[in-house]
């Protein structure tokens, strides 16, 4: 019997662009190079073409292929409307037993993204209803690739431009030496004053030690939340680190499914969670994430990946939960992905440092075709 929702097609489209020289911006886990990331196309029977966006693992051939080939295996002549039902068959079948760990679960990350589009898309809705929620003000703060390890004028200026746009958060880029960090954050502080709200992201590179170092300057200045100082599986460091001085940890970009979120709030370490959802599951799951979170009185604050797809999915998706934290806004100084990917740029800040959601079906952006040809894979590291 036809079932004009069964999935025809499921195909990766990885992408990528090179960062020149003058754009690059050094963090701490290297030197950016270039972009990438991992589009997900579902097409159903009746015509209906949905697009995700997978994070690609540093690995975005790989992930590609996956999609291409287990996951297509398992998602196939599925019902397109069966979310739920088609997370699960991939978690069981990929991700529980024999499978390939995190680079099964972004897969299904943007797997599932494009499945929710396709709902909006049959429902006419734009994505926040179909989640439950109602178009709201989330506040943004200036992350992405930027705010990076430079001379402190330098970066006291560029946070200074970024206010000017209409933040009123930034996230610095700290993991360096101590010293040099410490010199950095107080820089921008003096150069912002007291009214905006600074985070600082480690991208796990710092030790014990250097936590113990930053500590009292980062108390001082008021920092909101220190991002990844250790990797995600080293639970010890967390605890022992907490006892260091009054600012709270954030992470979750690195952590995967709700059964990771549920061991990091067990824990009660990290005080801000972030999942990405083009890495921690998608819509699907990430929503389950922020009802845990929600119950131990946790703020849901998402790490952005690297296109218009996930950056607006994740409005959507705050303005659905009862527990919003932080949009991260990207203010990487170039990133087409996110400028050219879509018909629109991914989101509008206003004079207040917030965002909405776009109206429309779906995340309220369409695709640009060429876009996407004319920036084909790059192998090689993304970091250097």
């Amino acid at each position: 019997m036809s079932n004009p929702m069964r999935i025809v097609k499921l195909e990766a489209v990885p992408i990528s662009f090179p960062v020149p020289e003058n754009k690059s911006v050094r963090l701490g886990i290297g030197k950016c190079v270039k972009r990438d990331s991992v589009l997900v196309r579902i097409e159903t029977e009746d015509g209906h073409i949905g697009w995700g966006e997978a994070h690609h693992g540093r690995a975005p051939g790989a992930i590609a292929k996956l999609i291409d080939t287990t996951m297509r295996e398992l998602v196939l002549n599925s019902d397109a409307m069966d979310i739920n039902g088609i997370w699960a068959r991939v978690y069981k079948m990929q991700i529980s037993s024999h499978g390939t760990g995190a680079a099964a679960v972004l897969a299904l990350s943007g797997i599932d993204i494009a499945l929710w589009d396709i709902r909006s898309q049959v429902m006419q809705q734009p994505l926040y209803r179909m989640l439950g929620g109602a178009s709201k003000k989330i506040k943004a703060y200036a992350g992405g690739i930027a705010l990076g390890w430079q001379e402190p004028a330098s970066l006291a200026k560029e946070a200074q431009e970024h206010v000017a746009t209409g933040y009123r958060a930034l996230k610095l880029r700290v993991g360096d030496t101590a010293e040099k960090d410490i010199v950095r954050v107080q820089a921008v502080r003096k150069a912002v004053g007291e009214d905006i709200d600074l985070l600082v992201d480690a991208n796990t590179n710092y030790t014990l030690s250097d936590v113990r170092k930053v500590m009292p300057a980062f108390d001082e200045a008021g920092i909101s939340w220190l991002e990844e100082p250790f990797p995600p599986q080293d639970r010890k460091a967390y605890r022992m680190a907490r006892s260091l001085g009054r600012v709270p940890f954030a992470a979750g970009e690195n952590h995967y499914t709700r059964y990771d979120f549920a061991t990091l709030i067990e824990d009660g370490d990290v005080q801000f969670m972030q999942p990405d959802l083009s890495k921690a599951g998608g819509v699907t799951e990430s929503i389950r994430i922020a009802a845990m979170a929600s119950a131990n009185k946790l703020t849901i604050n998402p790490h952005t990946s690297a296109t218009a797809i996930n950056m607006g999915t994740t409005i959507h998706f705050l303005s659905a939960i009862d527990n919003p934290g932080y949009f991260e806004g990207d203010v990487t100084s170039l990133n087409p992905f996110r400028d050219e990917l879509m018909d629109k740029l991914a989101y509008e800040l206003d004079s207040d440092g917030f965002v909405r959601p776009y109206e429309g079906v779906g995340i309220g952006m369409k695709i640009n075709l060429d876009f996407i040809k004319d920036h084909p894979l790059i192998d090689g590291p993304c970091y250097v």
